[in-house]
């Protein structure tokens, strides 16, 4: 049997994908998670073969998690079952030590099949992405410019940004002009857009 751990914040879609991969007669789901603190919780207590996570969950996403996981569950090979196929996130994953990106539009039968894939050593990729991926090139923002931007991200001023990330107004106003410009934009809104759509933040 393989063994198998979900990781996905809506109850509703979590349990449909348990529901499914439970008609597999060679998958068992030995665990489920919220968030991804829980996600590393539940993978350190099951030690699925697989973990498939979500990109985005409350508190701790599934790229975080994903590292986590990676590092703290070796053997557990981990896959991202995301909504947002966005080059970035899938750089970001496979940096973290994803071995498969897949959108959550894949017929099921899919998931199945690439699990099994996942379980046998292979990667798998949503072969669009993977060529989306290719031709945006890297994520041009550095790591200070991607929390700045983060941060930037609900509308907070630049005093509300230099506090939550102790930093000084003018080097987030810095971070901030550079971001911009990275990202061929106008303003901070529309750079924030922009880094989002391409999964860079």
């Amino acid at each position: 049997m393989i063994r198998v751990m979900l990781a996905e914040d809506q109850a509703m879609v979590r349990g449909a994908l348990a529901s499914l991969l439970g008609l597999e007669s060679d998958i068992e789901v030995v665990g489920e998670a919220a968030n991804g603190d829980e996600a590393l919780a539940v993978a350190a207590a099951t030690r699925p073969d697989v973990a498939l996570l979500d990109i985005e969950m409350p508190g701790t996403g599934g790229l975080a998690a994903c590292r986590n996981i990676v590092r703290d569950v070796p053997g557990c090979r981990v896959m991202i079952l995301t909504t947002f196929g966005r080059p970035g996130y899938l750089r970001t994953a496979m940096e973290a030590g994803a071995v498969a990106f897949l959108v959550k539009d894949s017929p099921a039968r899919e998931l199945a099949a690439a699990i099994r894939r996942v379980h046998a050593g292979e990667r798998v990729i949503d072969p669009a992405l993977a060529a989306a991926a290719l031709s945006a090139g890297p994520n041009p923002l550095s790591g200070r410019e991607r929390d700045v931007l983060a941060a930037a991200a609900d509308g907070s001023t630049i005093g509300d940004i230099a506090a939550r990330l102790h930093l000084s107004e003018g080097t987030v106003r810095n971070y901030l002009s550079s971001a911009i410009q990275k990202t061929h934009a106008r303003n901070r809104i529309e750079a924030v857009q922009r880094a989002k759509a391409q999964g860079w933040v």
